[in-house]
């Protein structure tokens, strides 16, 4: 009987394993099939059946972070010699572009990038920062209408961005807060807001008060048993908000789209707009992505073991 069970007990395990292993795949589907476009020639991107063994390029970067103009006459072989190698890597591959004026210039992508990396850390930290304070008073006093604020607080989630985006747009116009960073950052701080105090609430309370108690007799104020005792008991909590909140700031659209135009344009909106020349370059913007991708994961991948809460959850015990 023992060793039926034993042998069911395997084949359960091993299905586990089997059904995880599927479902990482199928995860992973799109994230490789923007990677191998982002190196695929043009040719290539849009075959059917789709083609899966090629030649890595770089051009689809080359020309994601230069700008071009369309040709209307061939290139002059002078040109071409004159030409550095990556852009007669262009002129290789058959496409009629070439970078303007007589020195390189840099596409808008960087700058796009630059923004994103600006507003989401900057937006994080700040929602991060004010969420754990406010989850810190929440959980250790008394406050009258305590739910009702919590509440309160909770229901700033509640609406799709798409509901209060053109009453936004009109108050930032009104105050010329359109196209700045500062605006961008406000308006993503003030959205993650809620989602980091109630996460850092949770937090906070399974850490035991009496922890601070006894910093406070051993002479500690309020801020330096906060800054001492709690900040790093929470510190697996703080990076796992961090976390989310940097995910939902790095990939924001809808603001982004209508509340900037060139100058705090993030890369979100700005990636669709490289539809190349005569037809969509669908490599030019699986390149994009495929570079938007690396920031959001390495940052999750670091901080990776705090994302585990669930399996230390209700550890530290009174």
């Amino acid at each position: 009987m023992a060793a039926v069970k034993s042998k069911g007990a395997l084949v359960g395990n091993r299905l586990a394993i089997a059904s995880v292993l599927v479902i990482t795949l199928i995860f992973l589907a799109p994230i490789y099939w923007i990677a191998s476009t982002a190196f695929k020639p043009r040719a290539l991107a849009t075959t059917v059946p789709p083609t899966v063994v090629f030649a890595p390029e770089i051009t689809p970067f080359i020309k994601l972070f230069t700008k071009r103009v369309q040709l209307t006459k061939p290139v002059d072989p002078a040109a071409y010699d004159a030409a550095p190698w990556w852009e007669q890597r262009i002129l290789d591959n058959g496409e009629r572009v070439l970078r303007t004026g007589a020195n390189v210039q840099l596409s808008a992508y960087p700058s796009r990038f630059m923004n994103s990396l600006i507003i989401a850390i900057t937006s994080t930290v700040l929602a991060v920062g004010m969420g754990t304070l406010t989850a810190y008073g929440f959980s250790r006093f008394r406050i009258a209408g305590e739910k009702d604020m919590l509440f309160f607080i909770l229901s700033t989630r509640m609406l799709p961005p798409v509901v209060v985006a053109i009453p936004m747009f009109l108050m930032y116009r009104a105050v010329g807060m359109t196209d700045t960073h500062i605006g961008l950052i406000i308006l993503y701080t003030a959205f993650n807001l809620s989602f980091s105090v109630w996460l850092m609430k949770g937090f906070m309370d399974e850490i035991p008060k009496e922890y601070e108690e006894a910093a406070l007799v051993d002479g500690y104020t309020r801020m330096e048993a906060f800054f001492k005792i709690v900040l790093p008991e929470a510190a697996t909590g703080i990076a796992a908000t961090a976390v989310f909140c940097f995910i939902t700031a790095w990939n924001e659209y809808a603001f982004a789209l209508i509340m900037t135009n060139r100058r705090a344009q993030t890369a979100p909106p700005f990636i669709p707009s490289q539809l190349g020349s005569g037809v969509i370059d669908w490599t030019v913007i699986a390149a994009g992505t495929f570079l938007f991708l690396l920031p959001v994961a390495i940052f999750t991948f670091a901080l990776r073991g705090h994302l585990l809460r669930g399996v230390t959850f209700g550890a530290i015990r009174k």
